[in-house]
């Protein structure tokens, strides 16, 4: 190449080079390192190549593009287009030749490291480098000249095609190897694994011929309640199907501590449960490739986050010592496996990466979000909160990241809640109480209409209305308090107290009716001193932990909130602060990000670089031990008061206004509604 040759300009990335007449446009975007897609290697079958050529004059690279600056159109590419479709004006870039100066745009949908954008304006977009590519050889029949093996001569004929380095295959591969070849004619399309961009690659499949069916990943968040799985199109990136499915491990106990203690007092109870959570996984991945209409061999590659109990219990690792200080994990790096070694029902080479954990009750699931929220790249000062039966939250920025776990328990569930349910048809959702005549109002999952709207009977009538959710009794209890039905110390007052007679005498304590459905034969609904107490220990634990990290921090306020897990995606944040779960924010830097963990699993999933990325980060994570810190007890009494009964929430303040009642007519307790600065 010199400089009398043609001059070619690659867009978006700049990319410019001489190049002699005649060299492919594929060619030469592989010798400048553009970002041009390919499967066949340049023998027009595969079609990813696309470029989009542009004439005419290009005053800021300095060249004017010829008509004919670029070969004529061919036979490949008019087969092509009339088959499958091709965008006027594109081009096949293994068939279009260099004539001449020429500007060529590499479209997205041809990019290898294609951007896979997040719907989320402040979540960062994706870049696609998957662990697994498909490559079409043609190799070398055997000679009895030259002797060699399949294998070898499928090896040599991978890095001279391709360009790569080591590769190497497993008896699974050898097992069909021959079989593929000959009924290929020597021509096969090969998956490729690379753990790591400087990792050799391994063949995990061979197909006869040429195969240009995606291959798919999952990506797998497995919670304590739930495990929800998404299938990915290695390819694209895109989510082709998602689903879920209760975690069979259930059955053992609701929260984390439970399944802990099965196993210790139950001989080979461990392994029970890591059958359980297995067999559900093989279930779930049986379920979302039928809904996708996807043959469950082409899944080549998975990702699996959870919490360190969790994390065990898949890796059929007895958690015995997650359950007693000082809370030692098997191990907290990454582990890289074969999905076999899981018990999972995939392809034999099918691989699983588990992201590593932060600390003894933080766990992948934490890294996850991490990586899905990146608090080490923000500005300014975020606490990421992902709320479940244990949360993990994160406090950070560019300066530092801390972590740390709170035992919330099963209670923002509907868990321990008397009229409490998981999230279902009929579960209310939505609350609101007249701060004068104390009447709710609420919605139910299923239904648009408010309870007092016409219509709300018909709207529900297939589902009643069965009880209350763990957003609903959020909602329900902050309402409460706005109202003055809750006092500051969380009892409920008399129905002479606070002036409805929805407040009744229960037992020892006072109770409030939400709902009665006896008349149809359905529940009576109501909130309970017990559910308050619940609901007080759940988010005194949660603000605990928040507040804990702050200190650590060295600060009294953070800049922004972020609601992570599914749970999360459903929380008011008005709601939420009321109760005190959540430091005090102003209200619209309070967002939520759905599935955090999900979405850290997928961004592992679809970028091999990101794994490196979150090891890293996870060894740069400050771990904080809630159960050895003194100053948690103290906050956690402290929190306990609805919404705190030490720190002030100023922001909060300016947006409602607290009744100042006190219920506890034996002259204990203090009125909800003062609040005093924090002490020193």
């Amino acid at each position: 190449m010199t400089k009398s040759d043609p001059l070619v300009i690659f867009t978006p990335s700049g990319k410019r080079g001489h190049f002699a007449k005649g060299t492919p446009v594929l060619t030469a975007a592989r010798q400048l390192g553009v970002d041009l897609d390919s499967v066949c290697g340049g023998r027009g079958i595969c079609s990813r190549c696309q470029i989009t050529p542009s004439y005419g004059e290009f005053s800021k690279h300095g060249v004017t593009v010829a008509d004919n600056a670029l070969s004529e159109w061919n036979a490949v590419e008019e087969r092509y287009k009339s088959i499958r479709g091709l965008i006027d004006g594109r081009r096949l870039g293994c068939q279009a030749k260099i004539k001449g100066d020429v500007v060529i745009d590499v479209p997205p949908e041809s990019q290898v490291h294609k951007q896979v954008v997040r719907k989320r304006a402040e979540a960062r977009d994706i870049t696609l480098n998957p662990t697994v590519r498909l490559c079409y050889v043609e190799v070398a029949q055997p000679d009895m000249h030259d002797p060699s093996g399949d294998l070898e001569r499928l090896i040599a004929a991978l890095q001279e095609q391709w360009e790569l380095g080591e590769i190497s295959a497993d008896l699974s591969v050898l097992s069909t190897l021959q079989t593929r070849l000959r009924k290929g004619k020597w021509k096969v399309t090969v998956a490729l694994h690379q753990a790591a961009d400087d990792a050799p690659h391994t063949i995990l499949r061979v197909w006869s011929g040429f195969h240009d069916a995606p291959a798919y990943g999952l990506a797998v968040d497995v919670g304590s309640t739930t495990i929800a799985a998404h299938l990915c199109d290695l390819h694209t990136g895109d989510v082709v199907a998602s689903s879920g499915i209760m975690n069979p491990q259930i059955r053992f106990g609701e929260d984390l501590m439970s399944r802990v203690s099965y196993g210790m007092m139950n001989e080979g109870g461990a392994d029970e449960m890591t059958a359980a959570v297995r067999d559900g996984l093989n279930a779930l991945f049986d379920q979302i490739t039928t809904d996708a209409e996807i043959d469950k061999t082409l899944i080549l590659d998975t990702v699996f986050v959870c919490n360190p109990v969790m994390h065990h219990l898949l890796l059929g690792i007895d958690p015995y010592e997650l359950g007693q200080a000082p809370f030692a994990l098997a191990t907290s790096d990454a582990i890289r496996l074969k999905a076999r070694d899981l018990d999972l029902n995939l392809h034999p080479e099918t691989r699983a990466y588990i992201l590593p954990c932060i600390a003894g009750h933080v766990g992948a699931d934490a890294a996850a979000v991490a990586l899905s929220e990146a608090p080490d790249k923000s500005d300014d000062l975020v606490l990421v909160v992902d709320v479940g039966t244990n949360a993990e939250l994160l406090l950070g920025n560019r300066e530092r990241v801390l972590a740390c776990s709170s035992p919330t328990g099963p209670a923002f569930e509907g868990a321990q809640i008397s009229s409490g349910q998981r999230a279902a048809p009929g579960a209310i959702e939505h609350v609101t109480i007249d701060p004068v005549t104390k009447e709710p109002r609420f919605q139910v999952i299923g239904s648009d209409l408010w309870s007092d709207e016409e219509g709300f009977d018909a709207a529900i009538a297939t589902t009643g209305v069965t009880g209350i959710c763990g957003s609903g009794i959020i909602e329900l209890v902050a309402e409460m308090r706005m109202s003055g039905i809750v006092d500051g110390p969380g009892l409920i007052g008399t129905a002479e107290q606070t002036g409805t007679p929805r407040c009744f005498t229960d037992g020892r304590t006072n109770s409030y009716l939400v709902w009665d459905g006896s008349a149809d034969g359905g529940p009576v609904i109501t909130v309970t001193n017990r559910d308050i107490r619940e609901i007080q220990m759940a988010k005194a634990a949660l603000y605990s932990g928040a507040r804990l990290l702050m200190d650590k921090f060295g600060v009294d306020t953070v800049d922004r909130i972020v609601l992570a897990g599914a749970f999360g995606a459903h929380i008011s944040p008005k709601h939420a602060m009321v109760l005190g779960m959540i430091p005090d924010c102003e209200l619209d830097k309070v967002t939520s990000a759905g599935n955090a963990a999900g979405t850290g699993a997928r961004i592992a999933l679809l970028n091999r670089s990101a794994r490196a990325e979150i090891e890293k980060t996870v060894r740069d994570i400050d771990k904080v031990e809630t159960a050895i810190e003194p100053r948690f007890q103290e906050h956690f009494v402290n929190a306990s008061n609805i919404p705190n009964a030490v720190d002030p929430f100023p922001i909060l303040s300016t947006i409602v206004t607290l009744p100042d009642v006190t219920f506890n007519t034996g002259g204990g307790g203090e009125g909800g509604g003062r609040r005093r600065r924090r002490r020193g």
